[in-house]
């Protein structure tokens, strides 16, 4: 199967990735365009390659110039035939069996590929039987009820290709938080660089770090609006420029994204920055409190009705204790009942980005992750971690290179052997472990009480109706073994939509089998959704807020989850891996 098409794209316009990914992303549609012809065999060793490149942490150009193809042929996965594609792809910047596959087919069936569910065989069939060559034309087909008479199809399959027709536009329209963040925090750095300005912010949904983001905003502080916006357009990162003024200015960035750049002056940036950051319905709500207190609220101030008097408006905490309220986190910001904690002065003291003492869902090259067991346990160390579990997929997850029983015994040994080599941190047995149809785990007893950490994740069946995934999860928390729910609704932004079961029961069930459910920090799936968390939390239910990393680099994710868990409403009390070694060891470890 191909990646999610929303963090890797051949020709991705908003951000240019690393050249690991971009080759990666090239072997996906390789795979995906031989499957339209009906090729086999070669679409699964593009899709092995491309596996082991996109989570691989050091740079191909870097290995091609130290070593040239042998150097990557000693990458597993890639024979005398890719590697030579890889090669090129460093030395030319393309990939001539792309660039032929491409000619070849049309390139409205290559976008239907991007359909979640859709799959090279379906889009075959629809171009060659339907002739249907454009999303377009997909679309009006679906709607015209025209594809269901085709043997394999049906009005279901019409539904379910007008949904995935949806998030493909989602998809369009907004990107993903933990992809757009970095960047947007190294064009804010830019921005601070520019003499006179004082203070930058970035502003809107990144700042709430809503799970996708439309387009970027920045607030400078500084007193020559002028000076700032001239050097601003003169950014190598700037495209185009849509309008400049000496307050605000939109461009549209090389990576694809618009972005606005207002600058604020002292006297009013606490005004500005509230109404910046948004939400949209959070200011309407605070807008109507300050007009029942006899103020007015905007962009510009905080003003008194009688006086015409602007109130010290120079930080944010001014502006919410103006109007009788407590400081609001921006990632509370959404009008979901925290101006009435405000008010009460009952906002809790979220959980901090410095929280967590560990990550206990991780992969390694013994299933699908790109690096070493080792490679891993250095980086967890580097980033100061108390404890730390290694969970590489269960033999079930045939496409991920899950571990059988004896694989499992022999991965353990090595995690044995570098705890000794690394006493300075706890390494954790486990396994994320497959929820079959049955509701049963991949592994027998015999295995899993050999783990210290067993993630329970729905791997396939996501369209299995909502009373069976409620049998088949409850099934799987009577299992003694069972630690946590791994990303517990199988969402995949802008890609797939979450599986549907009764929520409530399995939180109940959860509370009452001492069973945790993960935050899951992948850009792709910031999975549960903020009203999930407060629900789960409602329902006395611990969190565990975990990267599901399958390379070292994927273990800075841990940001985005705790950013997720703060949206909702999270406090440390409320994580198991904020909890130190010693009290960890007590509360989750059986």
């Amino acid at each position: 199967m191909s990646p999610p098409q929303n963090l890797i794209k051949p020709s991705n316009p908003f951000l240019r990735m690393a050249i690991n990914k971009e080759i990666a992303a090239i072997f996906y549609a390789i795979a995906d365009l031989l499957d339209l012809q009906g090729v086999e065999w070669k679409p699964i060793a593009f899709r092995k390659a491309a596996r082991t490149l996109e989570n691989y942490s050091e740079p191909m150009d870097k290995i091609v110039k130290a070593k040239g193809i042998k150097g990557v042929m000693e990458l597993p996965g890639i024979g005398e035939g890719i590697g030579k594609k890889i090669v090129q792809y460093v030395e030319e910047g393309k990939i001539d069996e792309y660039e032929e596959l491409k000619k070849e087919i049309p390139a409205g069936v290559r976008l239907m590929l991007n359909v979640p569910g859709m799959g090279p065989k379906k889009a075959a069939r629809l171009y060659k039987e339907l002739k249907i060559d454009s999303l377009e034309k997909l679309e009006a087909f679906a709607k015209e009820g025209k594809i269901r008479a085709l043997s394999g199809f049906g009005e279901k399959s019409e539904q379910d290709i007008l949904m995935g027709l949806e998030l493909v536009k989602k998809g369009q329209e907004r990107k993903l938080m933990g992809i757009i963040l970095p960047y947007a925090r190294e064009l804010a750095k830019k921005i601070n660089s520019i003499p006179g300005v004082q203070r930058v912010e970035l502003a809107g949904s990144l700042r709430r770090r809503r799970e996708t983001v439309k387009d970027i905003d920045i607030l400078a502080l500084a007193k020559d609006g002028k000076k700032v916006m001239d050097a601003f357009v003169k950014l190598p990162d700037v495209e185009k420029v849509v309008s400049k003024g000496d307050t605000k200015t939109a461009v549209i960035l090389k990576m694809g994204l618009n972005c606005d750049l207002r600058v604020l002056s002292p006297e009013v940036y606490g005004a500005g920055l509230v109404h910046f950051t948004g939400s949209k319905e959070h200011n309407v709500a605070l807008r109507m409190l300050a007009i029942k207190k006899g103020m007015k609220l905007d962009e510009y101030g905080l003003f008194d009705n009688k006086s015409g008097k602007n109130l010290a408006c120079k930080n944010e905490e001014d502006v919410y204790a103006r109007l009788g309220m407590q400081y609001i986190p921006p990632e509370m910001r959404e009008n979901t009942g925290e101006i009435e904690l405000a008010q009460q002065k009952k906002i809790p003291e979220l959980i901090g980005y410095d929280a967590i003492h560990g990550d206990l869902h991780t992969h390694t090259n013994w299933s699908d992750g790109a690096n070493t067991t080792e490679e891993m346990v250095v980086r967890a160390v580097e980033l100061g971690y108390d404890y730390y579990a290694i969970t590489d997929h269960s033999k079930s997850d045939v496409i991920a290179n899950g571990l059988n029983e004896k694989r499992v015994k022999e991965h353990f040994k090595e995690i044995d052997a570098l705890q000794k080599k690394f006493p300075q941190i706890q390494l954790l047995k486990g396994a994320e472990v497959a929820i079959l149809s049955n509701g049963k785990l991949d592994y027998g007893a015999e295995t899993l009480k050999e783990m210290d950490i067993v993630v329970g994740s729905i791997h396939s069946g996501f369209k299995t109706p909502p009373k069976e995934m409620t049998k088949r999860l409850l099934t799987a928390m009577e299992n003694e073994y069972l630690t946590f729910l791994g990303h517990p609704t199988g969402r995949l932004l802008n890609q797939r939509n979450p599986y549907e079961y009764d929520i409530e029961k399995i939180l109940e069930t959860a509370a009452s089998n001492r069973i945790a459910v993960e935050v899951n920090a992948f850009p792709s799936r910031m999975d549960f959704d903020a009203d999930h968390i407060r629900l789960a939390l409602q329902k006395k239910v611990k969190l565990v807020i975990n990267t599901d990393s399958h390379s070292t680099q994927n273990l800075d994710f841990m940001e985005f989850g705790i950013a997720q868990a703060r949206r909702g409403w999270a406090k440390k009390e409320d994580v198991l891996n904020a909890l130190p070694w010693k009290a960890f060891q007590r509360e989750v470890l059986r």
